[in-house]
């Protein structure tokens, strides 16, 4: 009988009903802060796409941000395989999990994981512990715009939860990604799920005196977004660790950027950048990007 991980934030982060989520996912794709258009998958040949960037919030906040992403996923030919990292909320398992075995469960029906890729993949620091992914929902919450751009085309993926997130491990998760996609002969696309800076009441993170939450988390953000647009991984952790930037996901994409740069990317795109004080203006907010690696 195959191992069925159940959606945890079903209900929370996005809608449990099929219709209604398919509905909300359209939604963010033709929102105003959103690409304006519902993605087909192109089929014909364009740049290849290593990696992107994609938040993980609830998509009231972050889904029209994360549209983008998917929206260039669609506009390169989707893939056969996507490894998605994401960071560990939850300080559940290893410090670097990877789940090898069954599927997971969206109310847009299972989505299986590649096991002999995975099984290739878990090795050094990359440990197989199904703990770290029971409850966290910074991979769970990307398999639904998965499943919608698809559009039927067979798919599987690779959950990876990141809980160490130092430049040394998150640079030798990436190197082994890369090393074991080249062997593949398959396209497969590297997902980091990561939100940007934290800021306000709600994180006990005041900005500096004459800024608001909203200018505050987009001066962070800019400094951490120059180092992954110009494809410095080692600069990427530097800077967020220097100037306290509140990233929940930078070892999600400094590995990407590690694994992108031996797959022979050149080019980086931010596709959207936006906060939850768009949505909701108050005493917090969280950055949002969309960002594409070729």
């Amino acid at each position: 009988m195959r191992k069925i991980r159940e959606p945890v934030v079903s209900g929370q982060f996005y809608e449990s009903d099929e219709k209604k989520l398919i509905q909300s996912i359209e939604q963010c794709f033709l929102d105003t802060r959103g690409p304006g258009r519902i993605p087909s998958v192109i089929k014909e040949k364009k740049e290849d796409v290593k990696g992107v960037v994609v938040p993980h919030a609830g998509y009231v906040f972050s889904g029209p941000i994360a549209a983008f992403s998917y929206y260039e996923l669609a506009a390169h030919g989707f893939a056969d395989t996507f490894i998605i990292l994401g960071p560990n909320h939850t300080g559940m398992g290893s410090g670097v999990s990877i789940m090898t075995q069954g599927e997971w469960k969206t109310p847009l029906g299972v989505v299986p994981i590649n096991e002999d890729l995975a099984n290739r993949i878990a090795e050094g620091v990359i440990d197989i512990d199904e703990t770290a992914h029971l409850y966290e929902h910074s991979i769970e919450v990307q398999l639904p715009f998965l499943q919608f751009i698809a559009k039927g085309k067979k798919f599987d993926f690779i959950p990876i939860c990141m809980g160490l997130q130092d430049y040394e491990t998150s640079k030798e998760t990436g190197e082994i990604i890369s090393r074991e996609i080249k062997k593949t002969g398959k396209k497969v696309v590297v997902i980091a799920s990561s939100d940007f800076s934290h800021v306000g009441f709600n994180y006990m993170s005041t900005p500096p005196s004459g800024l608001n939450v909203d200018e505050y988390t987009r001066k962070q953000d800019e400094k951490a977004l120059e180092k992954i647009l110009e494809l410095k991984p080692f600069e990427l952790v530097e800077v967020v660790h220097r100037e306290n930037i509140s990233m929940c996901g930078y070892g999600p994409v400094t590995s990407m950027l590690v694994a992108a740069k031996k797959l022979n990317a050149k080019e980086t795109k931010l596709l959207k950048y936006g906060t939850s004080y768009e949505v909701q203006p108050g005493s917090s907010c969280v950055g949002y990007a969309a960002i594409a690696v070729y």
